[in-house]
C-alpha cells in the first residue's frame, strides 16, 4: 500500500539501547549556562528576531505599500 512507511521489523533492542547511551553521553557534557551566558544567548536571540521582523516589515512596505505610492 504506501511504500514509504516506515519499516519497524529491523529495529531491536540492541540499537535502541545503542541510541540510549549514546543520548546518555551527551546529556552527560552538558551544563546548565551560567545566569551571564543565558542572557547573552537571549539578548542575541531577541536581537536576531527584531533584525528579522524589521526586514520583513520592510518587504512587506516595497511590495505592497509602496505601489499604491506611485
Amino acid at each position: 500500500m504506501a511504500e514509504n512507511s516506515f519499516d519497524l521489523s529491523n529495529i531491536n533492542s540492541a540499537s535502541i539501547n545503542q541510541s540510549l547511551k549514546t543520548y546518555l553521553r551527551v546529556l552527560k557534557l552538558t551544563k546548565k549556562p551560567s545566569r551571564e551566558e543565558f542572557l547573552t544567548i537571549a539578548k542575541v536571540a531577541g536581537l536576531g528576531i527584531l533584525v528579522i521582523g524589521f526586514l520583513g516589515f520592510l518587504i512587506y512596505i516595497l511590495l505592497v505599500e509602496m505601489p499604491k505610492w506611485v
